[in-house]
């Protein structure tokens, strides 16, 4: 009797459990490391758009982000193989290659002057209506801008990053080539800087 019920749980727990089940992204995931170019193309089309704005809202110009989502997508193609399942995370995987290519797109293309537009976000501001309002914003951006030009380039680099590209301390040592502690040193003495050189109208994050 015991050697009954010892054979019975093995054969119990040779079969799959529901809660084991692949998800259907698994699944197409599978399919496509097997050689489905369809299925391939219908985990392209669920995380596509998803990949496109998590790169352009790093480099803010759409051609870029564009070229850079194709990028991604051939990457992840050629590399699939690589990728393993079940278990694993594939939103996280091809946004980790998305990240890698946008930090070194950066990282090749750090420039001085960013469209003042840009330094939008770094003002905390009420909404404005009216051209009077409207005026005294674009005052105070422009003050913005300005106090930005006189930092340093590391500084000026470290601000974009961080506040503009809106990338983590991590990613923002990658890109500039240092640690994380000399990042946030950098991010510290560039938002110190920038309180003395601007308005006390223009709110600097903490």
């Amino acid at each position: 009797m015991p050697a009954m019920r010892v054979r019975a749980a093995q054969s119990h727990a040779g079969q799959p459990q529901s809660g084991s089940m692949l998800d259907p992204v698994s699944v197409l995931v599978a399919r496509a490391q097997a050689g489905d170019a369809e299925a391939f193309g219908q985990v392209y089309g669920r995380y596509a758009d998803q990949v496109f704005r998590f790169i352009y809202r790093r480099v803010l110009d759409r051609q870029v982000a564009e070229d850079l989502t194709s990028e991604t997508w051939l990457r992840a193609l050629r590399n699939l193989a690589a990728f393993r399942r079940p278990g694993g995370d594939f939103s996280a995987w091809v946004t980790t290659i998305a990240r890698n290519l946008t930090i070194n797109y950066l990282q090749a293309h750090q420039r001085r002057e960013r469209p003042l537009a840009e330094v939008h976000d770094l003002v905390s501001a009420d909404d404005v209506s009216g051209p009077e309002a409207a005026a005294v914003q674009r005052l105070t951006l422009e003050a913005l801008a300005e106090g930005i030009a006189q930092l340093s380039p590391v500084q000026q680099q470290c601000i974009n990053l961080r506040y503009l590209r809106e990338l983590s301390i991590e990613e923002t040592a990658h890109a500039l080539g240092k640690t994380p502690a000399a990042v946030k040193a950098v991010q510290h003495k560039a938002l110190k800087a920038l309180r003395g050189l601007l308005p006390m109208t223009v709110v600097m994050p903490a």
